[in-house]
């Protein structure tokens, strides 16, 4: 199954607590215990053994903003079918992990994720990021190069530095951004990531998020969630594209229409801003190991949209 999970019910009517508390995930999940800003907090992960044919490899698939672990069942299990070990961290501010009320940074964040990786005993990684996940794997493998054997890099978000054409938005702004969706909003804000996925497909990622809004603290959901939308907003990973010495795989579906915060800019701002298309074929020339895949008609994640495609791509990739 490419996933996501198919939890027992769609009803939203449910609470979910904000650590999606008994939200079905592919694994068992465990947490480790962190400190960041100062505050105690802990990182949830899943750790699989490959399935068959054991390389001696680890990769970590770092998700996307408004994603959950479930949403990687197909990679996990075709890159346990390859031989690779495979580590699934919920980052910090994120899905199970904790959710503290501070500035975040792609740096700690990957400082976190290092973190992981050591507690496990792991020396050299393979990073696997998909959009605010793509740039995250950016930053980390720029902070540390000789760890980092290859990376892919699926619709990565920061291509694009959005200060050029969004407005800067109070955190207060966001928060109350969050607080406002309803599930038809939400459910419209989800669809436009997936052009080529029918509504139950993707439905999963509405129903978690909408039973969050019934938990006593959602407002610290929200709250993270906005702090995480101003990491992105001012930290652009586009500039250090070209310091990358490690091969680096670059997908794009040709509908991605993803951009943070992009219902506050102006219309004619939203028409001269890249998309992450584009932005991607460009970012490419500037590696200087990286090849390029193209997913037609696909949207923000062609791990799902395409899902035989993708894992042929992604396991000849892994095994240049």
């Amino acid at each position: 199954m490419a996933g996501p999970l198919q939890p027992a019910t769609t009803e939203t009517t449910e609470p979910l607590g904000i650590g999606l508390e008994g939200w079905p995930y592919p694994g068992p999940v465990s947490f480790l215990p962190l400190v960041m800003g100062g505050q105690s907090v802990r990182m949830a992960y899943m750790d699989f053994a490959p399935t068959s044919g054991a390389n001696g490899r680890a990769i970590f698939l770092l998700h996307g903003k408004n994603f959950d672990g479930s949403y990687w069942s197909g990679p996990i299990d075709w890159l346990r079918g390859a031989g690779f070990r495979v580590i699934v961290p919920d980052q910090i501010g994120f899905n199970k992990s904790s959710k503290p009320d501070l500035d975040y940074s792609f740096e700690a964040l990957s400082r976190n994720t290092l973190a992981l990786a050591d507690a496990l005993s792991l020396g050299r990684i393979t990073l696997f990021g998909h959009s605010t996940g793509g740039a995250l794997a950016v930053r980390m493998a720029s902070m540390v190069p000789d760890r980092i054997e290859q990376l892919v890099l699926e619709d990565p978000i920061g291509l694009v530095d959005y200060r050029a054409f969004i407005p800067s938005q109070e955190t207060e702004t966001l928060v109350t951004a969050e607080h406002a969706y309803t599930i038809d909003s939400y459910r419209a804000f989800i669809a436009h990531f997936f052009p080529l996925l029918p509504k139950n497909s993707y439905e999963p990622f509405v129903t978690w998020r909408m039973r969050t809004t019934l938990s006593s603290e959602f407002d610290r959901f929200a709250r993270a969630s906005a702090l995480t939308y101003q990491m992105i907003y001012r930290e652009p990973v586009r500039p250090l594209y070209a310091s990358l010495t490690m091969p680096v795989m670059l997908t794009a579906g040709t509908k991605d229409r993803s951009a943070p915060l992009i219902s506050y800019a102006s219309a004619a701002a939203r028409a001269a801003m890249p998309g992450i298309h584009p932005a991607a074929q460009q970012a490419v020339n500037e590696l200087r190991n990286g090849r390029f895949i193209s997913f037609s008609d696909a949207g923000h994640v062609p791990h799902l949209e395409m899902p035989e495609r993708f894992r042929a791509e992604l396991l000849s990739f892994m095994k240049s």
